[in-house]
């Protein structure tokens, strides 16, 4: 089941004035008996003076926390959703001045791995980065997922709503697992199993993807896969159309 990553790993990417991402490692991800191989990344966005948005950490190497530290200085650690948190640690032990948020459900997933204070992130506003950054919770029963559009970039970022996996990077069986799953680039959607989640939350759903339609995001950036550098509201609308239509 092998999967390419998206070299070069654990460094700085523009993607438009004031907003980066990193590429980090693959996960194993799943059912304990079989999980299957997904590529991360992590988000980062400058708000005025410096301060820095981290989203979604990946792993912190000595070479990526000297790029960091030469954007700005992090002041927010953002943990989206319930299954997005690993790393957080090693960025709260380097950088002890940020704030560490996180979405519903995070501490009981993670367990021991954070057992420091964090605040809630829960809501659509109050929160230090409200001028520049709007804020999405998208509740489902199994987790919320928190969404992100900076404005001045007109960029939107996204965590497991959208997965994209490129078949040209997969092995055999992943390209028919996430043909299967519906995650398939040129067509990524939200995963059918993670759909079955929001059944009861269906027409806020609905809402949430209208609102970030609203926005009209130039480009939507994900956790897994091809993110899309253009036409974001557009892809939006494709990606969700099971929803919309």
């Amino acid at each position: 089941m092998a999967v390419e990553q998206y070299a070069p790993l654990n460094t700085l990417k523009p993607v438009a004035d004031d907003v980066w991402i990193v590429d980090g490692p693959l996960i194993r991800f799943g059912m304990p008996m079989f999980k299957m191989p997904f590529p991360t990344r992590m988000s980062i966005v400058r708000l005025a003076g410096g301060d820095l948005f981290v989203h979604s950490p990946t792993p912190l190497t000595r070479d990526l926390k000297a790029e960091v530290e030469a954007l700005g200085c992090p002041r927010w650690i953002i943990g989206p959703n319930r299954i997005h948190y690993w790393w957080i640690p090693e960025w709260r032990d380097a950088f002890a001045d940020a704030d560490v948020y996180l979405a519903p459900r995070i501490k009981e997933q993670a367990g021991d791995r954070i057992d420091f204070a964090a605040l809630p992130l829960e809501a659509e506003h109050g929160y230090p980065w409200d001028e520049a950054i709007d804020t999405l919770p998208v509740v489902g029963d199994f987790m919320t997922e928190v969404e992100f559009f900076h404005r001045a970039s007109r960029t939107l970022i996204l965590t497991d709503f959208i997965e994209n996996f490129e078949p040209q990077k997969l092995g055999l069986v992943m390209r028919m697992l996430t043909w299967v799953g519906g995650v398939q680039d040129p067509d990524g959607q939200m995963p059918r199993d993670m759909r079955l989640t929001f059944v009861r939350q269906k027409l806020q759903l609905r809402a949430a993807i209208e609102t970030m339609i609203s926005w009209d995001p130039e480009r939507v950036i994900i956790a897994h896969g091809r993110w899309y550098p253009a036409n974001g509201a557009a892809e939006l609308r494709r990606a969700f159309r099971w929803i919309l239509n």
